[in-house]
């Protein structure tokens, strides 16, 4: 990679969402089980939480499990369950130590008492923090979420305080689980799978989009700032004319 002083000749974007991919394949490469896979990717995510923090990304969104993740096998799953467990414990001392700002998106109201407990008490004792903000995708399925957007305002029709013809983008994207942060200005998905996976797909509508065949274990510093060079390299036009 060329040598460039990052911070100056690199314009970061300020939110970068990833879909940390390729987990089971790099342990099963090493001949190890999936989850040993899931276990050094939740470290990896732990270390971009600081790469991404020091080159000034102001949000950094991740999913972690989708609502999809359920049909998993008992063993991964359950696996899965307790890496998040153990995370959202150890991430509150860190985040307050770094002003990490975390929250988490999905449907909580599925998983375990013990993980909602928990991710209450995260975003309870970050909720002031004003460095980085951390999204943590939890049970998340971006069909889902529009649906869950499209039934609040139905309710609010079918009381009779808003007009179909009245309903605008800007009142979905206030109805989503993301309405605290801008849309991401960057997708990185590891692992060389190229395609979403159900993820944040209102807000991709303008994103810029990077896939990479390293796998999430592997991913660091030097991969993330190649993915930013790339984003540098583009012209994000949001449906607008390249002017001569």
């Amino acid at each position: 990679m060329d040598n460039y002083n990052e911070k100056l000749d690199l314009k970061i974007p300020e939110h970068v969402a990833v879909i940390l991919d390729g987990n089971g394949r790099w342990a099963k490469k090493k001949h190890m089980p999936r989850t040993y896979g899931h276990m050094q990717g939740s470290k990896v995510v732990e270390k971009m939480l600081y790469e991404v923090d020091d080159i000034g990304v102001k949000y950094f969104t991740v999913y972690a499990f989708s609502t999809e993740n359920w049909k998993r096998s008992d063993d991964e799953v359950k696996t899965l369950m307790g890496i998040l467990r153990t995370y959202l414990k150890d991430c509150v001392k860190k985040s307050m130590k770094n002003n990490v700002r975390c929250r988490a998106i999905g449907r909580k109201d599925e998983l375990s008492d013990d993980i909602i407990d928990a991710i209450n008490n995260l975003e309870e004792e970050t909720k002031n923090n004003t460095g980085l903000t951390f999204t943590i995708a939890i049970n998340y399925g971006g069909r889902d979420e529009i649906t869950r957007a499209v039934r609040k305002l139905s309710c609010e029709v079918a009381r009779g305080n808003l007009k179909p013809e009245d309903i605008t983008e800007d009142m979905i994207s206030a109805n989503l689980d993301t309405n605290y942060m801008p849309d991401p200005d960057l997708l990185i998905r590891t692992s060389g799978e190229q395609r979403l996976s159900n993820y944040l797909p209102w807000q991709l509508a303008y994103t810029e989009f990077y896939f990479t065949d390293v796998y999430w274990p592997d991913f660091n510093r030097e991969e993330l700032l190649k993915a930013i060079y790339k984003y540098n390299k583009r012209e994000r036009r949001f449906g607008g004319v390249k002017e001569d």
